[in-house]
């Protein structure tokens, strides 16, 4: 049986983060699927399908792995926005930070958060955390399915 491998919606500024995300999610054949956007200001783009990624398909991505540190917009604001939105109110979004400050857990909740994850600073640790994010997220779980890609 053929398993559908979904879209991953990265927003991450950390360039460093991002290769070992990557890595991570390679390691499985996830990393093809992912988009990665650089700040909350271009994830919102990309999933209202507006500025530069106006041509793309429409619909949801499986999941949106999301950091709060960002520029332009931290992760919290985009999460109020998502779940604010009627077409991307149901998006899994899963918090992947660095940040343990117990206010942006609660936050994180407070506005709808689907996981909160915090990056381990151990790689092997850091590499199978992402693994483990990726395939439920991308290949387990079910969505409705009006939202698929």
């Amino acid at each position: 049986m053929m398993v559908e491998i979904r879209t991953i919606l990265f927003a991450e500024d950390n360039p460093r983060d991002v290769e070992l995300t990557l890595e991570a999610l390679g390691d499985h054949n996830l990393a093809n699927n992912v988009i990665v956007v650089r700040d909350g200001v271009e994830a919102l783009d990309y999933l209202r399908c507006e500025g530069k990624y106006k041509q793309r398909r429409p619909g949801n991505p499986a999941v949106l792995l999301l950091d709060i540190k960002m520029p332009r917009m931290d992760g919290i604001e985009v999460l109020k926005t998502i779940r604010g939105d009627d077409k991307l109110k149901t998006l899994p979004v899963v918090m992947l930070t660095s940040s343990r400050e117990e206010q942006d857990l609660i936050r994180s909740y407070e506005f709808g958060v689907n996981a909160y994850v915090v990056k381990p600073v151990d790689f092997k640790e850091f590499i199978e955390a992402v693994r483990q994010v990726g395939v439920f997220w991308a290949v387990i779980n079910e969505v409705p399915t009006g939202s698929r890609l």
